[in-house]
């Protein structure tokens, strides 16, 4: 299963307060279980820095993944930067 790393800022003009995060969060979570089951969430961080959100997911669905992005694009309100990852044993045998 590939893995990617997603890189996300959420736009200021989003939330009116900050509490309204947790709201966004979920219903953008609920979205992308629904319309895309072959995307699994493996970890989410909250960031202090050039991005706020760094997500680590799998998937062999490009399409689903693509999917999963807009997502988060559009109902997120976020701009993304997204990574394929390779593990590092991996990485340094496809050398």
């Amino acid at each position: 299963m590939a893995s990617y790393v997603i890189l996300s800022r959420v736009s200021p003009q989003a939330l009116e307060d900050p509490k309204e995060f947790r709201q966004l969060a979920e219903k953008v979570s609920a979205e992308i279980k629904a319309e895309c089951p072959g995307v699994i969430w493996k970890e989410s961080y909250g960031t202090l820095g050039r991005f706020d959100i760094v997500d680590i997911v799998e998937s062999d669905d490009p399409k689903q993944m693509a999917r999963a992005i807009m997502i988060l694009r559009t109902s997120g309100h976020e701009t993304t930067e997204t990574l394929m990852a390779t593990p590092w044993k991996g990485f340094l045998a496809g050398l």
